[in-house]
């Protein structure tokens, strides 16, 4: 028997009481009066900036105007017409290294922590996190309050593979020190699109 064999061995003789998996439905999770307002405070909090654009807005001006300097943009959505590369088409994910705007969809935003799932439609899911500045459409209508209702709505594609964003990349040390877009995006912006 190996040694943490051993040990699980021991630790599974001294369970003096065992209890039931509680179940899921009877969690009371949280939910707010107005998961869109919740949903930009949390998001603004950890970082990020939320913009709800107008109906019949033109989302690549948009851009344009929020990245005037940026001249390596990377995306597949079709109705990114600015883009100057595909992370479909390119032949290694290191080949979108100084993309300076990286732009996604996301598929539903969780007002509580505000993180956005995204699933991976792009070959090269690196353009999540090799952009300097990462932009997120989400429709306005697709916010749910909390994680146990995000899990509920996760589903994954072909590539198998998906993440929840929350803001530009962080990282603290143990003097409490903050660095923001300190691995990946050093900013993340969500677009709030009207149905």
């Amino acid at each position: 028997m190996s040694s943490k064999e051993d040990i699980l061995k021991k630790f599974r003789a001294n369970v003096r009481e065992k209890f039931d998996m509680p179940s899921l439905d009877d969690i009371k999770a949280v939910t707010y009066p107005d998961v869109l307002v919740q949903f930009i405070r949390m998001s603004e909090n950890v970082g990020g900036q939320v913009l709800e654009v107008e109906a019949g807005r033109d989302i690549n001006q948009l851009i344009r105007e929020l990245f005037p300097d940026a001249k390596e943009i990377a995306s597949n959505l079709p109705e990114i017409t600015i883009a100057t590369r595909n992370p479909d088409t390119v032949g290694r994910a290191r080949d979108l290294n100084g993309t300076d705007v990286g732009i996604i969809r996301g598929k539903f935003g969780v007002a509580e922590n505000g993180c956005i799932w995204v699933p991976q439609e792009t070959k090269e899911k690196a353009v999540c996190f090799i952009s300097e500045n990462l932009v997120i459409l989400l429709p306005k209508s697709q916010i749910v309050n909390n994680m146990h209702e995000a899990y509920k709505r996760i589903e994954f594609n072909d590539y198998g593979y998906g993440t929840f964003i929350s803001g530009p990349s962080k990282t603290a040390d143990i003097a409490q020190v903050l660095v923001m877009g300190a691995q990946a995006a050093r900013s993340v912006t969500v677009l709030l699109l009207p149905e």
